[in-house]
């Protein structure tokens, strides 16, 4: 891990993370999770000024890498300031401070820092906590209203979670009354805490933590939890931890942080650095086993999101320079295309437009055809790097970098002025 380039922190996002396309009855989110299509047709502009879609505002954020999660009039993130790391919840409208919980920490020993220190994963919104996960494992359950700290944990020195090096990246996923989190290690790859007070409801797994968002997918009529950990892709019961299935993948560093994506009711799609990717169909006999339908090395995600439109999956594939944008059948393998002049990006599919974030802050509307992608605007809204998958809500997209976080109307009928000039530099 330690030749590893700076992006390779996708978090999801980064987790990672990360990127949301929030819906009223889906407010999580995932540091490395995958976007999503929103039901209905939104009247979006197809196409920008120079200068990118108008800004509704923006306004100065600490460094981090930590995903924007929306509900209603306000907005949650992670940054860090100095040696504490913040949980920020912010008038969705305005961008002003509605409130800030800060706590000491800093990474634990054994973390590479030459990335940053975080904070990495996106917040989790459910049933009335904000559940957090800092840099080196801290994790916290607060009153979305005030901030309120209601329970906390530490999942390296509490709990014995293995060292994430980069930093823990994997937001938490709600599951009935409890709160999971891929904590890492022998009987602890993920725990179960009590979403009211905390208490460990189950632990289980004897898998290394990675930086992969997990999911809860229904599979043969059963609620299943797919964690992509360091060296496989498993699936267990959420409400026991008990394993169902397990899937060995690994890539050069070992570790992986691209998120599952369920095409279907019994497949899978993953893919991860140079091991590529792979369609996994969930068999269910006497017990679950998982048969490969296909694999190819030629779409590897090393870093953003992958977008599933109906029975295709697009993403950016490869490495720096060599990075392409593809789309690949996700029931077959097969490759539609791929197609230079597309950096490492975070993808978010909205109806027949795919919108595009990459690594220097460049967004990017267009639309997927049978040969590749008809680019319709391209502006610079970002300083480099920006890791962090966008939030759309509504047809307003938040973004953030390493010093701001910005609102930007996407709609036909823009609802204000643009607020500031964007980042050209």
């Amino acid at each position: 891990m330690n030749q590893c380039p700076w992006f390779c922190i996708a978090l999801l996002l980064i987790a990672a993370l990360s990127v949301s396309c929030e819906s009223p009855t889906h407010e999580s989110r995932h540091g490395a999770a995958t976007p999503r299509s929103e039901s209905g047709a939104l009247d979006l502009a197809s196409e920008w000024p120079f200068e990118g879609p108008p800004r509704l505002w923006a306004r100065a954020l600490g460094p981090g890498y930590s995903g924007i999660v929306v509900n209603e009039d306000r907005l949650y993130t992670m940054y860090r300031s100095g040696s504490s790391e913040v949980v920020i919840c912010l008038d969705a409208g305005t961008g002003e401070t509605v409130w800030e919980h800060g706590y000491v920490s800093m990474p634990a020993e054994g973390q590479d820092t030459d990335y940053g220190e975080g904070p990495n994963a996106a917040p989790l919104l459910a049933d009335g906590r904000l559940c957090t996960i800092g840099f080196a494992g801290v994790m916290h359950c607060l009153d979305p209203a005030t901030g309120e700290v209601l329970w906390s944990h530490d999942l390296r020195s509490e709990l014995g979670g293995n060292v994430v090096e980069l930093g823990y990246s994997a937001s938490p996923v709600e599951y009935a009354d409890t709160i999971i989190a891929l904590v890492g290690g022998r009987g602890q790859g993920a725990v179960a805490f009590d979403k009211q007070d905390g208490h460990i409801v189950w632990k289980n797994l004897d898998f290394e933590a990675s930086y992969a968002t997990p999911a809860i997918m229904r599979i043969h009529g059963e609620d299943h939890l797919v964690a992509f950990m360091a060296t496989e892709v498993v699936g267990a019961d959420p409400g026991t931890g008990e394993l169902l299935w397990k899937y060995a993948i690994r890539n050069q560093y070992p570790q992986n942080i691209c998120a599952p994506i369920q095409v279907d009711e019994d497949l899978v799609f993953i893919s991860t650095g140079e091991a590529g990717s792979r369609g996994l169909q969930l068999v269910k006999d006497d017990a679950y086993r998982v048969e490969e339908l296909w694999s190819t090395t030629r779409v590897q995600c090393f870093y953003g999101s992958f977008a599933l439109v109906g029975d295709t999956i697009y993403g950016t594939s490869g490495f720096q320079s060599g990075s392409r944008m593809s789309a690949i059948n996700a029931r077959t393998g097969e490759i539609v295309w791929r197609v230079r002049g597309f950096n490492l990006s975070h993808v978010v599919a909205i109806g027949d437009l795919l919108v595009l974030l990459d690594d220097e802050g460049k967004l990017t509307l267009a639309s997927p055809g049978p040969d590749g992608l008809e680019v319709h605007a391209k502006a610079r809204i970002l300083s480099s790097p920006a890791l962090t998958p966008p939030t759309l809500h509504g047809t307003v997209l938040y973004v953030r970098d390493q010093r701001e976080i910005v609102a930007l109307e996407l709609a036909l009928s823009n609802r204000t002025k643009p607020a500031g000039p964007p980042h050209l530099e």
